[in-house]
């Protein structure tokens, strides 16, 4: 659960800082937001989860 939260704080200090700089859009920001809300709710969404467990855990044993 601490991986999943620091990755949420670390990735919203990422968009806001591309919609600060102008890179991002806000619409464009939030249709990816709500692509990965409905992304997270398919049959997909454990096997994303297994995955980004599994590059959290190589990166910390380095």
């Amino acid at each position: 659960m601490a991986v999943s939260i620091s990755a949420v704080v670390l990735l919203g200090i990422i968009v806001f800082v591309l919609i600060r700089g102008g890179y991002v859009r806000l619409s464009n920001a939030l249709a990816c937001a709500l692509f990965g809300f409905f992304l997270a709710s398919t049959g997909a969404a454990p096997t994303i989860r297994d995955a980004i467990g599994a590059v959290t855990s190589w990166i910390s044993s380095i």
